[in-house]
């Protein structure tokens, strides 16, 4: 039988001492424990509080921007309706003969003699400034031969390389046909280049440029390019780079790298002369509602045939197309879109797309004419501008206004983008050199002071 090996007394228990170092060190923990937990609560509170005062901060700061936003707004729409209820009392005191009074009251208003509007309302009152014979239009509005040779080489050898307006944005399709976009942020450069986009207004030869040293009509010539035709004083007829098209096409063919990927600029058509110099609205088939110069076009030219000025601006377009332009919306009438009610601007589409898009194609572009806007700088809103809306739904997706007031303006939003245009011409000109502009939007483009043809009369 198996004898039990005794068990040695206090093997299993432990010492008091060992008791008390154990006690000890299990306190010491849990201080430490403690301490640690109040340590990362009082900081835990003092990131909330930091978090919370940051947010409470930035709340503040955000409504305070959207107050004074709004402010600015509520004072823009303030002026913009007493701008609209001055030209509303001046048409009534022109009705009664009062051109003068008219007059008068356009000028009380600020900038008059610089917002297309009030310009060209002045101009329709004052028969005696603004004589539809004299060349006072053609001076404010125009830019000469030497000064588009001059602003052209000046832009290239600053950097400034011609871009195409959607090449601004990324643009994406759904499978409903939804278009949305966003920022191009491939659109590479080299780092001494900066894009520009290029617009022209109103290439058409209206009847009232007769004499006025324009060119006839645009033409493609044997080589397929696109050309115009010039009769002189002494009416000798000649073939050449008489506007911006064709000599603008002759610089860059010269300069390759002076547009993104071969762009142009864009064309923005109006229609009731007919486009190119061709006389192809349908009031010169029907005869119907023509007006004075219209019909004296016709008595002077027996032998019209509408249907070949059709097809001749349809090559015209085609050629103008195959060179890299685009052509856009300005109204069928020439028609300033501030404050027309949608039934107005729907007629005039409608004309616009019968008797100019038949032969330009559709597009997607308008430039809105005497550089008005359908809104303030503040974003379009289809909800609550009715006009943006019935723009849109014409399938317009691209929308410029004329707004010298900085150098550069775009706006890209998810469902449009639009751009403000500087009116580069004698009167914008004029104003930069004789330091009437508040600011030279003109000074990284070009030195308009080199530039500005001194044969124009000036005030």
């Amino acid at each position: 039988m198996e004898q039990k090996r005794p068990v040695e007394q206090g093997t299993s228990r432990l010492t008091r001492e060992q008791k008390a170092a154990r006690k000890k060190e299990r306190h010491r923990r849990m201080m430490v424990r403690t301490i640690t937990t109040l340590v990362i609560f009082f900081i835990l509170a003092g990131a909330v509080i930091l978090v919370g005062t940051n947010i409470l901060r930035k709340r503040r700061a955000r409504a305070a921007k959207n107050a004074e936003r709004e402010a600015q707004i509520a004072v823009e729409e303030a002026a913009l309706a007493a701008r609209r209820e001055k030209i509303r009392e001046a048409d009534k005191l022109a009705l009664s003969y009062d051109y003068d009074g008219a007059i008068a009251l356009l000028q009380s208003l600020e900038n008059y003699d610089r917002d297309s509007d009030l310009v060209n309302a002045i101009a329709g009152f004052d028969t005696t400034m603004w004589d539809p014979d004299t060349l006072a239009g053609v001076n404010a509005w125009m830019t000469t031969v030497d000064e588009f040779d001059k602003i052209t080489q000046q832009m290239y050898d600053r950097g400034w390389v011609l871009v195409r307006m959607r090449d601004l944005v990324t643009q994406k399709t759904d499978e409903n046909g939804n278009v949305t976009f966003e920022k191009n942020k491939s659109l590479l450069l080299p780092q001494d280049k900066q894009p520009f986009v290029l617009s022209i207004d109103d290439w058409s030869y209206y009847h009232s440029y007769d004499g006025k040293g324009y060119a006839d009509k645009a033409v493609v010539d044997e080589n397929g390019q696109i050309k115009c035709q010039y009769t002189d004083a002494s009416g000798n007829v000649s073939v050449g780079d008489y506007d911006v098209v064709p000599r603008l096409n002759t610089f860059l063919e010269a300069h390759p790298d002076g547009a993104y990927k071969g762009a142009r600029g864009l064309i923005a058509m109006t229609g009731y002369n007919g486009v190119f110099g061709y006389r192809t609205d349908v009031a010169y088939l029907t005869g119907e509602r023509l007006q004075a110069d219209q019909r004296a076009f016709l008595e002077s030219h027996p032998d019209f045939n509408w249907e070949k000025d059709v097809a001749d601006a349809t090559k015209v377009a085609e050629a103008v197309k195959a060179s890299g332009w685009e052509f856009a919306c300005h109204t069928w009438g020439h028609l300033s879109v501030t404050g027309k009610p949608v039934e107005t601007l729907a007629t005039d589409q409608d004309k616009w797309q019968n008797t100019v898009a038949n032969i330009t194609g559709p597009t997607d572009t308008i430039i809105f004419a005497h550089g008005a806007d359908i809104g303030t700088w503040r974003d379009y809103d289809e909800a609550t501008n009715d006009v943006f809306a019935y723009f849109k739904s014409m399938g317009y997706n691209f929308y410029a206004n004329v707004d010298a007031s900085s150098e550069y303006w775009v706006q890209i939003r998810p469902n449009y983008c639009r751009q403000g245009r500087i009116d580069c011409d004698g009167l914008q000109m004029w104003r930069s050199i004789s330091g009437q502009a508040k600011t030279n939007v003109f000074e990284n483009l070009f030195d308009v002071g080199s530039v500005f043809d001194e044969r124009r009369p000036t005030p």
